[in-house]
């Protein structure tokens, strides 16, 4: 399994609109492969960084596909996006 979560996140995707996420609405985003389903975005999200996912929201540009992923009130964004190399 560690095998497959790391090939569905890619890595965290960081703008001035996601940070603002970040802080006020405890969400991250992550580029993620094409063909991940929000099932196991969600999986992998909580597997690598044993955290509890409310919701995942994906959506398809250019570059790849994004997930905004919204984590329950106990786990701060913050501190799973310095995990996760945001900072």
């Amino acid at each position: 399994m560690t095998e497959l979560r790391h090939r569905i996140i890619l890595h965290a995707y960081v703008t001035e609109k996601a940070m603002d996420e970040m802080e006020r609405m405890n969400k991250l985003e992550f580029v993620v492969d094409h063909r991940a389903t929000r099932a196991e975005i969600k999986r992998a999200v909580e597997e690598t960084y044993q955290c509890r996912v409310l919701k995942v929201n994906t959506k398809i540009v250019r570059t790849g596909k994004i997930a905004t992923v919204r984590f329950q009130k106990e786990f701060s964004a913050e501190d799973i996006g310095s995990r996760a190399g945001v900072f």
